[in-house]
């Protein structure tokens, strides 16, 4: 694992202290209000201060994307996605910049700062060429044939606010935003105080494109303050963060009797089945455990190995993990970036000292870098985990991975189901029919065969989500625009009002609506 180099941040980055200032004033909105300093966890320096909002003022700016989603609403579909196609291409011409502005925030590798750059214009690609078949009207059988007929209708909710992580600060700013803008909602986003730059220059770059004034709008804050009095403000909430703070939002939601999605957090296994090509499940169980340092909701945390391939599997993932770099660097040179800041990165290595007293091994990494920069630790592997233990149970969110034996696959799978969580799996098999029935198995949103997690999460028309711990709701796919639409019917007769004459016997009106429900269902079965 080698060094990374110093770095004096701004003067290696396209990004201007002028710049920096600039998305700072677009985020003034408020005389008086406190602030919260920005740190990038590169050097641990100071990058500008943002306001700390207070409820008024959130419930004011949600007020006016109120009024901007009313004429967003009636602006025709093929205008509303002629502007995020606009926005596309500009984050594709501004790549450098939002590289440079992520990697800032966040001190992860460049490589992995370009993943969330390229999730958002093929986003915007999927809902604009597949958005107006879920918006359009859907005829559905009337109650009486001939005679009645339904239409539902899909409108937008109203304002929807986003409420994204640290991780992913301009992705999983905008993933959600993007269907929900083309759906006529406007959108209110409060990214994590840690990481709000990103999310501000996109609302830039969404201004550029043509998007109106206020309908889509950035706010700061903590998320106990902020984030309570956005929920309180706006129609939908669409959250991605910890299992915690995700049953607060879904507790606060309900009270409002406000829809809501959440992508919560993971203990993913990864299944390395007696049949497995070893090398590749190494090189892809690494690429995939060790993405942005391990700080990644569909990472895995616990690989599951059959005891035929155990020692081969792990002196090969070993070496594959010896093998990546740590540093920083504004291009695309060391492999392994910063933790977001030294809290978390004292968390993570107190799960590395627990499970060291519980008896685990550390077999490589288990340390943090000082060395590199404030925020850095190796990547770990683990031997040695009894399934009861805190690391083998809890999120980790770091780059820290525990490999183990099991007997057969049936073992693998026991294991693999032994947890709260259910966002993504992953099996490696030479038998891909053998991986897909085992993943129909594995009790998780997604199971990828063969690869870590990108073949699910890169496919934009599938829903992506996670049961159990792991959230409500899904983003992505269809699914990922229908929760932002609300469902109406309209229902008409052709023959007027339904009513028995008042002069009918009783018994004359069951028999009748008896016959009825007779032919109906008679109709049905012959529909199918």
């Amino acid at each position: 694992m080698s060094q990374g180099r110093p770095v004096r941040l701004l003067e290696e980055t396209s990004i201007t202290s002028t710049r920096l200032a600039s998305l700072t004033d677009r985020l003034e909105r408020s005389q008086g209000a406190s602030s919260i300093d920005v740190e990038s966890p590169v050097t641990g320096e100071t990058l500008a201060s943002v306001p700390a909002s207070a409820p008024e003022t959130i419930s004011a700016v949600v007020e006016e994307s109120r009024t901007a989603q009313r004429e967003w609403e009636r602006t025709p579909f093929g205008e509303r996605a002629a502007i995020l196609e606009r926005f596309a291409d500009l984050v594709v011409a501004n790549r450098t910049e939002l590289l440079d502005l992520i990697q800032l925030e966040t001190g992860k590798a460049r490589i992995h700062a370009l993943q969330g750059i390229l999730d958002v214009p093929s986003t915007c690609s999927y809902y604009v060429h597949n958005g107006p078949a879920v918006l359009a009207d859907d005829r559905r059988q009337g109650a009486f044939p001939l005679i009645t007929d339904a239409v539902v209708t899909k409108d937008p909710v109203g304002v929807v606010g986003v409420i994204s992580p640290w991780n992913y600060p301009m992705m999983l700013s905008i993933t959600d935003a993007i269907p929900a803008l083309l759906a006529g909602n406007a959108v209110v986003c409060k990214p994590d105080e840690r990481t709000p730059f990103a999310a501000t220059a996109l609302a830039d770059l969404l201004e550029e494109a043509g998007l109106p004034a206020g309908v889509f709008q950035v706010v700061t804050g903590e998320g106990g303050t902020a984030g309570s009095a956005l929920i309180d403000a706006v129609d939908y909430v669409a959250f991605t963060g910890g299992t915690e703070t995700g049953r607060a939002v879904a507790e606060r939601a309900g009270r409002n009797l406000i829809g809501c999605s959440l992508e919560l957090g993971g203990k993913n296994p990864l299944l390395v089945l007696e049949d497995a090509d070893v090398a590749q499940a190494a090189r892809g169980a690494a690429a995939a455990a060790y993405t942005n340092a391990g700080q990644l909701c569909l990472a895995p945390e616990r690989i599951y190995v059959a005891e035929r391939q155990y020692e081969a599997f792990l002196q090969a993932f070993l070496e594959e993990t010896r093998a990546l770099t740590l540093g920083h660097a504004f291009d695309f040179g060391p492999d392994i970036g910063s933790l977001i800041d030294v809290d978390h990165l004292e968390r993570v290595d107190q799960f590395v000292t627990d499970a060291k007293s519980e008896g685990a091994t550390v077999l490589t990494g288990g340390r943090p870098r000082p060395d590199i920069g404030p925020c850095w630790y190796e990547p770990t592997v683990l031997t040695d985990v009894d399934p009861t233990d805190r690391i083998a149970c809890e999120e980790t969110f770091g780059p820290v991975v525990s490999v183990t034996p099991v007997r057969d696959t049936a073992a693998a799978i026991e294991r693999a189901n032994d947890s709260p969580y259910g966002l993504n799996a992953s099996v490696w098999t030479a038998d891909r029919d053998r991986g897909r029935a085992i993943a129909r198995q594995i009790e998780c949103g997604t199971v990828c065969i063969n690869d870590g997690f990108v073949a699910g999460w890169s496919a934009t028309g599938t829903p992506m989500g996670g049961v159990g711990d792991s959230g409500l709701g899904r983003r992505q796919g269809p699914e990922g625009i229908d929760r932002f639409l609300e469902a109406r019917t309209i229902a008409t007769s052709r023959v007027g009002p339904f009513a028995f004459p008042s002069s009918l016997p009783p018994q004359l009106v069951v028999r009748a609506l008896s016959g009825i429900t007779a032919v109906q269902r008679r109709l049905r079965r012959l529909g199918r």
